[in-house]
């Protein structure tokens, strides 16, 4: 990387600065804006790429736009890095994702310019379209600006979105549609092809191109050519414009990382009283070699050497919980004709992408579309296949009706795979895991397993493929215990039974996932203190393993349940109503996430914030055994 002086990036401390430049200087102020960007995320890691691709849109929209009046939204929000150093978080830009820093996403509660928080895709036309709604009622004269990718265009949110908006003239949208072919990966679909012929039309857009040049100074002759431009479009394209069917006035394409021009167009644009689109090319990555070489990857890069594109890695003798069901997914799949693989949008970051080369025909990339993965996946089930549809945590909760309605109530043999359960760190309280224990226990029909390492999750995914009903497998973010797995012969596991992993005598805790590690250690150090604990891994969330419990409550006074999720509607609240139910008088001790959204930080600083690291367990243990009886 070419490294620049900073002369114009700490001149603008708000848009109001920003709009002090002159519009031949915002293409050095986006220079200097990008390699800003670079400089901290090669010591403090966040979405890269993204954000690298987005420095025009961001600095052309607060110049044009009068925010924080006028409001400006980001689907999902990794692409509003530049956003956040234009609006008064430049110096807190240092503390990005940390624990009390500032948020990687856009937050309401964070900032004034932070019209709508992000972090799921393909909510900002619809959270655009009530504001300017709002707007209306209120009688304020407010312009509303949306920002989408081509990834998240594919999530059926935005259509629902888009058909609302466009019914009514009157509504004052501007949706930006940021065109770069990517998701987190290459994105893919019947509408990434259509926005590639649009963009890759020649003909067309040399035409554009050519009259808008010749007639830009003579404003009629231009309104003209826009309406002819519709005509062109349709017979160059042999198609009718997908978002004038919307309603919107399409306009585009464009250079999105030509400032001057994007400036220029949205000065036009901005006094037009009626929904419509602009359609911007840009390249994730942009102006960072190894960032456009490899978009994927440098998505979320982690830590990495801005001059040479080195990242940095940690070294690990451990293999990640995601790269074990892909390699696992793989070994099912050619044992067995029916397994198939479907995910939204995330091949690479649930490992789906080891399939993929070798099975492509049986691996299906469906979009940013989480609701339609888990009715697709139904689907092939009710059709003879074993879908394992692989879904983040947190993004599952946007198909809960899905689940429950085309799977469970079907009783469909789909194999839900929870990639990122629990508290995932970083990315914070939109990307956490938290819920998904507590929410698919209560369906009936299901199966919820949360393996404890590698091991487990291999051979939960097998006996998942051999039960023929609904199942779930939530595992956590990062590495498992180091527990060997490859090439293990597969064993079918007892549904609802849990295992025992230490004997004690003096205090029993009953964990389930990734606090079984946790509990251990807790154990060895409570040893050492003269504390005999035993430590079970109950494996199953539902069914629970009701006879195990009740012979735990009738041989210890005090137990401790661990979960990484919610507490209310969890693990620790159905084994306590066990307890109840037996007669049972111990005291059980709950240790999980309390009734409130986890923040950002790392995972070990969160763990402890929630208090069921291995000093926290150590902690309730102590505690449960000094009790007086």
């Amino acid at each position: 990387m070419t490294h620049i002086e900073y002369n114009y990036l700490y001149k603008v401390n708000t848009p109001a600065d920003l709009r002090r430049l002159s519009i031949d200087e915002l293409p050095l102020y986006c220079r200097e804006v990008r390699q800003y960007i670079i400089e901290q995320c090669a010591i403090n890691p966040g979405h890269l790429a993204s954000s690298l691709g987005a420095v025009e849109i961001a600095v052309a929209v607060h110049y044009v736009y009068n925010t924080p009046d006028d409001k400006l939204i980001w689907d999902v929000g990794h692409q509003a890095y530049a956003h956040k150093i234009i609006t008064a978080r430049r110096d807190a830009f240092t503390t990005n994702r940390k624990k009390g820093g500032i948020s990687g996403f856009p937050r309401i509660a964070e900032s004034e310019y932070d019209a709508f928080g992000a972090g799921h895709a393909s909510v900002s036309i619809s959270a655009a379209l009530g504001m300017v709604k709002a707007a209306q009622l209120r009688g304020e004269q407010r312009k509303v600006i949306a920002v989408i990718g081509d990834g998240s265009m594919t999530g059926g949110l935005a259509f629902e979105g888009l058909n609302n908006a466009g019914a009514d003239k009157n509504n004052d949208i501007l949706v930006i549609l940021n065109d770069n072919n990517m998701a987190i990966d290459h994105a893919t679909g019947a509408l990434n092809d259509y926005l590639l012929r649009m963009s890759t039309s020649k003909t067309y857009n040399r035409i554009k191109q050519s009259i808008w040049s010749l007639f830009s100074h003579i404003p009629p002759l231009l309104r003209f050519c826009k309406k002819a431009g519709n005509a062109i479009k349709h017979g160059l394209l042999q198609n009718s414009n997908l978002f004038e069917s919307f309603g919107f006035r399409y306009f585009g394409r464009i250079d999105g990382h030509d400032v001057k021009q994007l400036v220029r167009t949205l000065t036009e644009l901005r006094d037009i009283h009626s929904p419509k689109l602009l359609h911007i090319i840009t390249t994730k990555g942009h102006g960072y070699q190894p960032a456009e070489q490899d978009m994927p990857v440098w998505h979320a890069p982690g830590r990495f050497n801005p001059d040479t594109g080195e990242r940095i890695k940690q070294p690990s003798d451990k293999d990640r919980y995601q790269d074990v069901f892909g390699q696992t997914l793989l070994d099912l799949a050619k044992a067995d004709s029916r397994v198939v693989g479907v995910t939204p949008a995330m091949p690479t970051g649930c490992s789906m992408n080891i399939m993929m080369e070798s099975l492509p025909e049986r691996c299906f990339d469906v979009g940013i579309a989480e609701s339609h993965a888990v009715t697709f996946s139904a689907g092939l089930a009710a059709a003879g296949q074993v879908p394992f549809c692989n879904i983040y945590s947190t993004f599952m909760q946007r198909a809960y009706d899905n689940i429950i309605h085309d799977v469970a109530l079907q009783s469909l043999p789909v194999v839900l795979c929870l990639d990122r359960g629990g508290l995932v760190g970083e990315d914070g309280a939109t990307h956490h895991g938290a819920f998904d224990l507590a929410y698919l226990s209560c369906i009936p029909n299901m199966t919820v397993a949360a393996p404890s390492d590698e091991l487990e999750l291999r051979n939960m995914m097998y006996t998942a493929l051999q039960s023929g009903t609904p199942f779930a497998i939530r595992y956590p973010r990062g590495t498992g215990r180091g527990t060997e797995w490859r090439n293990k012969p597969f064993e079918l596991q007892s549904i609802g039974r849990a295992r025992l992993l230490r004997e004690g005598t003096d205090v029993a805790v009953l964990a389930i996932g990734k606090p079984c590690a946790f509990a251990l250690e807790a154990a060895e150090l409570a040893e050492r203190e003269g504390i005999s604990t035993a430590v079970y891994d109950l494996r199953y969330a539902k069914p629970l393993d009701r006879d195990t419990i009740t012979k735990v409550c009738s041989q210890f006074r005090h137990l401790i349940t661990v979960e990484d999720g919610i507490l209310r509607g969890g693990v620790g609240e159905a084994i306590s109503r066990i307890a109840s139910e037996s007669g049972s008088h111990c005291h059980i001790t709950t240790l999980g996430i309390a009734d409130r959204f986890v923040e950002q930080g790392t995972p070990a600083e969160l763990y402890a914030e929630c208090g069921y690291n291995t000093e926290g367990i150590l902690n309730a243990i102590t505690r449960a055994k000094n009790e007086k009886n």
